[in-house]
């Protein structure tokens, strides 16, 4: 049974709440069977920041054509901006190296975000775009025109997509593989990969131990970014992964566009509560009642900024004080959309406490280092049982924020998740399906955004269009990358 009790935004910032935890019973924990991260990877002998980078937009993405692994296209004049955008996203990190896929829109993006550094590129041709064979170069309505059912399957089941005598998504999984082993084998401790969308869906998916039936799940937008951390097991082995964040885009990850090259009109926003004093400085009896302090203030508000552009429809949030501040910074500039200037309809957006977002103080006390702990493989760090319960009742979190949408596919429908990033890391999972013991596998900073599209509905496959996306917090955001001299553990 959950608990959801609406919230008016008068009320919503009052420092005196009720505190009521009501945690699923670990008996109801699921767990499924799936290969540990980075299992297949090489060893490591020291901590390793990967940077992936996809190129602008193309001549063809601008046409609309199938691109795959040919070199006609080259960058438009958009493109070039998105990777000088890119360049100064990433200009302050030390890199060691920049693997690039061969082709020229590719190399293109490479070399601009590149400029002005020592080291040659380094091509690879593993990394190419996706081999689609017949298709390559056809408009997508050419595509299916010509091809009828089998493009169909394309779009509706590419994991099985067979073309030519091959399976191009297969293939795709066994090259980015390969390319583990030459990328991780470098002696730098922070490289950048510039190469393309299917193939950095690949890098990410196989890195983490995902299957290529996870295609078209992680996006990968045109000059996107994504950061992954390896770090080394005691006593050796295949190192942890962890995804710091998904897609860091030059443009808003919440602005109006299709996901996997399908339009969407359903859509879950998890919004990372700001930050909040330390519980050393809170005499209300426990670290739950923390509010927001001046950094989670500004950070509340530049989320509330974001988020103007749509329209939120519900706002789910734990009942813990950050959480409930942040929520009601989000509802008033929604609600005062009209007179800011972005349309002439007063909105109105239900909010409402979600007991199942709570989490317990000791995930609250360790809020300062939450992100080594994540990095180091933090579930060693906290009591098993304690993880059993967030885990068990994200379930139920989960569950809230799908029936929030409804299922007429007609119908727009945003939905935001106020929450600690604790909470966030075990919903995401969900969407993915994926076993608490991948929650280490992810990362959220305070004050960040993840959104997940469901161009299906509720029932179908949620896609995650971005993770950890802090760009909206402009000074005060967590830069994509940090410097890695003298920094052995991020």
């Amino acid at each position: 049974m959950l608990f959801l009790t609406p919230l008016s935004p008068s009320s919503a910032g009052r420092r005196s709440l009720r505190r009521c935890i009501r945690c699923s019973a670990v008996q109801d924990l699921e767990r499924s069977p799936a290969p540990r991260p980075g299992a297949s990877l090489p060893p490591l002998r020291a901590a390793k920041r990967v940077v992936l980078v996809r190129h602008g937009q193309s001549t063809w993405n601008a046409e609309g054509r199938i691109q795959g692994s040919s070199d006609i296209s080259v960058l438009t004049p958009k493109g070039e901006s998105q990777a000088e955008t890119s360049r100064q996203m990433l200009l302050s990190d030390s890199f060691d190296a920049c693997f690039t896929s061969p082709l020229a829109r590719s190399r293109r993006t490479a070399e601009i975000i590149w400029e002005g550094r020592d080291e040659e590129l380094i091509p690879d041709s593993d990394l190419r775009e996706i081999d689609l064979y017949s298709f390559q170069g056809l408009l997508k309505h050419e595509g299916k025109e010509r091809y009828g059912v089998l493009y169909k399957q394309w779009q509706k089941n590419a994991t099985n997509f067979s073309i030519d005598g091959h399976h191009p998504v297969r293939e795709l999984w066994d090259r980015a593989q390969s390319c583990w082993e030459r990328i991780l084998a470098h002696e730098g401790k922070s490289v950048l990969v510039v190469a393309h969308n299917a193939v950095n869906q690949a890098l990410i998916a196989t890195s983490l131990g995902l299957g290529a039936e996870y295609f078209r799940i992680l996006l990968q937008s045109n000059c996107g970014a994504s950061v992954l951390d390896f770090t080394p097991q005691t006593g050796g082995g295949p190192p942890n992964v962890c995804l710091n964040r998904l897609n860091q885009t030059p443009n808003s990850p919440v602005a109006a566009g299709s996901s996997g090259g399908r339009k969407t009109s359903k859509r879950i926003i998890l919004a990372c509560q700001g930050t909040t004093h330390s519980s050393s400085e809170i005499s209300l009896g426990g670290v739950g009642y923390a509010p927001l302090n001046m950094l989670g203030t500004i950070q509340s508000q530049k989320t509330a900024e974001l988020l103007l552009d749509l329209k939120v429809n519900s706002i789910l949030c734990s009942p813990q004080v950050a959480a409930v501040d942040t929520a009601t910074a989000i509802c008033e500039v929604q609600e005062a959309a009209d007179c800011l200037g972005t349309d002439c309809v007063p909105r109105y957006v239900e909010m409402k406490n979600l007991l199942e977002l709570e989490i317990e103080d000791v995930f609250q006390a360790k809020q300062k280092s939450f992100g080594d702990i994540v990095q180091a493989g933090w579930m060693g760090s906290m009591e098993y049982k304690t993880l059993e319960r967030l885990w068990a009742q994200s379930k139920d979190a989960w569950q809230a924020l799908l029936d929030e949408l409804p299922d007429d596919s007609e119908l727009d429908r945003v939905v935001v998740a106020v929450g600690h990033p604790a909470i966030h890391l075990a919903l995401i999972c969900r969407c993915l399906d994926l076993p608490m013991e991948y929650m280490s596998s992810f990362h959220l900073d305070d004050g960040s955004v993840s959104v997940i599209d469901f161009p299906d509905g509720p029932k179908g496959r949620g896609i995650v269009r971005c993770t950890n996306y802090t760009a909206h917090l402009g000074r005060w955001s967590i830069p994509i990358t940090r410097p890695t001299e003298n920094d052995e553990e991020f």
